[in-house]
């Protein structure tokens, strides 16, 4: 069976999150219509990495030079019809039928945006959000209008931790959001030399106005927020059946943009890497049978346990 979605994960010293990432994802989607692409910045943990690529070896590993063209490359040469991105600190817990999310595409792609894993209709629901129901393959699935969501989460349509777009979407926003100027593509690359030789909140600046994003968080953020800017010309409706992932967020890697996470000393990458070194792995079985009802979660839910021999 040919692959139908590409799915791009971003990751940087969580081989235990990444493991757990990848194990949930194959326990509730199927493996063979998804092609994972991993972009790894390599730093620390080197040796539980390899170990980890060589579990899942099925999935296409970059090593990332410049993040900025290893994304582009990877979204670029994408041959699926759809992309779904992902983060390493993401958990999922359940799941939607493919052959649905296919059909609502099929039947929608006029005005649909994405189709997400992160909404439930609960939570929709508690934030008062006007929802819209429609039955796809004798399914529910109910969408809402991102330029008019009642929060921060149902108004943010281009994210990277559970949401299923058309590939040709992908390609146009990222395409769209970014300076044409072939001068300025040139000279002003995160990797080019002029913008290694200024000051770093200056050339964030720059980059931001440029559109030429240099992480997963200015790759999500800048895209969003052009996506917010042009709305007129993007489909209006997110699309979901039921919440299957949430991002749980206890230690910090990149530093671009403040996250909420738990901070604690041992849940430091350098401590979780030890455990995992020592056999434990995240139980996602927890996650599964307790399931989380907000988009992103704290240490509740992070609970470890011994890895099966």
């Amino acid at each position: 069976m040919n692959k139908r979605i590409s799915n791009i994960v971003f990751t940087k010293n969580r081989p235990l999150q990444l493991e757990a990432y990848l194990e949930s994802l194959y326990r509730f989607f199927p493996e063979d219509i998804i092609q994972t692409y991993i972009i790894y910045k390599p730093e620390l943990f080197s040796d539980e990495y390899k170990q980890l690529f060589g579990k899942y070896s099925d999935c296409i590993v970059i090593k990332e030079s410049d993040f900025h063209s290893d994304c582009i490359n990877v979204i670029q040469s994408a041959n699926t019809k759809y992309i779904l991105f992902g983060i390493d600190d993401v958990v999922f817990f359940d799941s939607v039928d493919f052959e649905v999310i296919e059909e609502t595409f099929e039947e929608h792609g006029d005005d649909i945006f994405g189709f997400s894993l992160r909404f439930s209709v609960e939570g929709l629901k508690k934030s008062q959000e006007l929802i819209n129901t429609t039955t796809i393959n004798g399914q529910k699935v109910h969408n809402l209008n991102w330029t008019q969501g009642n929060t921060p989460t149902t108004r943010y349509p281009f994210e990277l931790c559970a949401t299923v777009y058309k590939a040709d979407l992908v390609k146009m926003i990222i395409n769209s959001s970014r300076s044409d100027n072939p001068l300025a593509r040139l000279v002003f690359l995160p990797d080019s030399a002029l913008i290694k030789l200024l000051g770093a909140k200056f050339a964030r600046k720059v980059l931001k106005k440029f559109g030429f994003f240099y992480s997963p968080n200015t790759l999500e953020s800048w895209n969003c927020r052009w996506c917010q800017q042009n709305c007129e010309i993007l489909p209006k409706r997110l699309y979901s059946q039921k919440q299957c992932a949430t991002a749980i967020q206890v230690n910090m890697v990149n530093t671009t943009t403040k996250d909420s996470f738990d901070g604690s000393q041992d849940l430091t990458v350098e401590a979780l890497n030890e455990k995992y070194k020592q056999d434990h792995r995240l139980n996602i079985e927890y996650v599964a049978q307790n399931k989380p009802v907000n988009t992103h979660c704290d240490r509740e839910y992070f609970k470890l346990k011994t890895k099966e021999p």
